[in-house]
């Protein structure tokens, strides 16, 4: 997967929240968009995945060296983040069996292993909503890491993550960076301390009043 940005904006209202932001990523290369609580991270997280245009620039795509139209992105992304929210009347192996209909899943695995490999086998027949907070961060991030989509973006991805659910997500992140693009959106470094290149907001974050 290959990600161009080029002078890509967003304004609201008068308020130009980052602006000329030029980028050139591949595979391989972990990238973190970092900058305080409100400063625009998840904004520009939302645009590279097609969800929010941009106000200025354009963003290109490409995999296996074929351009992808923006507006078929949101089939090669697999995204976390804390505005996602899960069915709760579900249980995990019901929601597991829903989730891969409309994702592949990535090639030598089936769905019956999943539950061991998000350390949530004991809970496969339990209701989503009966799940703690972590458990469920967990299963956001297990889903997105094991669909067979070559760009994973993560907002704020160790939220309510215990010291075994984020020993769980380095080791779980560290085998995808030859599998997928991966974006970081936080203002923790340990939730991206992996990331080979950086994005801080703030140089990007200009104040225009017209």
């Amino acid at each position: 997967m290959e990600i161009q940005l080029q002078k890509v904006a967003k304004k609201f209202n008068k308020e130009w929240i980052f602006r000329n932001l030029d980028l050139h990523v591949q595979d391989g290369k972990p990238i973190a968009i970092t900058g305080p609580n409100g400063s625009g991270k998840s904004t520009l997280l939302q645009i590279i995945s097609g969800s929010l245009l941009p106000t200025e620039g354009m963003i290109l795509y490409t995999h296996n060296n074929k351009e992808i139209e923006p507006d078929q992105i949101y089939s090669y992304i697999s995204m976390v983040a804390p505005a996602l929210s899960l069915p709760e009347d579900f249980t995990l192996s019901e929601f597991i069996s829903f989730h891969f209909k409309f994702k592949k899943l990535k090639e030598g695995y089936n769905l019956q292993d999943l539950p061991a490999v998000f350390k949530l086998e004991k809970a496969k027949d339990k209701y989503i909503k009966n799940f703690s907070t972590g458990m469920k961060q967990r299963l956001k991030l297990g889903i997105a890491f094991y669909a067979d989509t070559p760009l994973l973006l993560l907002d704020e991805p160790a939220t309510n993550l215990d010291n075994l659910g984020f020993d769980w997500y380095l080791e779980e992140i560290g085998k995808l960076f030859k599998e997928k693009l991966i974006f970081v959106c936080s203002n923790r470094i340990e939730e991206y301390e992996f990331c080979k290149t950086f994005i801080d907001i703030l140089e990007f974050k200009k104040q225009y009043v017209f």
